[in-house]
């Protein structure tokens, strides 16, 4: 399988393939899930705060984007929306789908751990004069980011794999680049193999940097 002629084009297209996912899929991946994050935690608040008006909607939300995947989401918002008139760029496309997945699981993921901070602590807060919101800003998000680092930090490296769905709609990561070298050169499975292998350099990098936030969350606790 790897004879000279293959050895040469994985040369070739190593760099080829590594830029566009520095460039593109990185950059994707954190606007998408700094949106997304920031999603998720107003949906998180608003569920813990039982908000009459947005509960109930914010619900709804999150069940269907649970429930449905992740490559129909994108579909629909490329595909689908011109149909009501609204025409996306693919990168904004990829960007609206990715957030909205993202705001979704990590909702639940900040909802959980809200609701895991002790009663009591929150308690002493407002018999110490804190008003909700005080309790909110210093008491209860504070724990629950703590908490919720090693299940969105999954996310995160789950998203920087997702990316690779954008393909679909014509956005220039690294998988649609594969893609266009694999047809010109008839090597798919040297070439699919290629960046798998640089899809798992990025994501070992970001374990390791998940294992040190890790480590430092519990020398600030002990």
């Amino acid at each position: 399988m790897f004879n000279e002629r293959v050895i040469n084009i994985l040369q070739e297209s190593f760099f080829k393939i590594l830029i566009p996912g520095i460039t593109h899929t990185i950059p994707l991946t954190l606007v998408s899930f700094a949106i997304g994050l920031f999603l998720a935690i107003v949906v998180a608040l608003v569920q813990v705060s039982n908000v009459r008006i947005l509960n109930p909607i914010v619900k709804f939300y999150v069940w269907v984007i649970r429930g449905t995947p992740l490559l129909v989401q994108i579909f629909i918002i490329f595909f689908g929306l011109p149909s009501a008139g609204i025409v996306l760029d693919s990168v904004p496309a990829a960007i609206i789908a990715f957030s909205l997945n993202v705001g979704a699981y990590a909702s639940e993921t900040l909802r959980a751990a809200i609701l895991s901070v002790p009663l009591g602590q929150i308690e002493a807060g407002y018999s110490i004069g804190m008003n909700y919101f005080q309790v909110l800003r210093r008491i209860i998000l504070p724990q629950a980011f703590k908490m919720s680092v090693p299940p969105l930090f999954n996310s995160f490296i789950g998203l920087v794999k997702d990316t690779s769905l954008a393909a679909n709609i014509t956005v220039t990561e690294m998988f649609m680049v594969t893609q266009r070298i694999a047809a010109k050169t008839f090597e798919p499975l040297a070439l699919y193999c290629e960046v798998a292998v640089i899809y798992l350099i990025f994501c070992t990098v970001l374990s390791k940097v998940q294992h040190m936030a890790e480590k430092s969350l519990k020398l600030e606790q002990g």
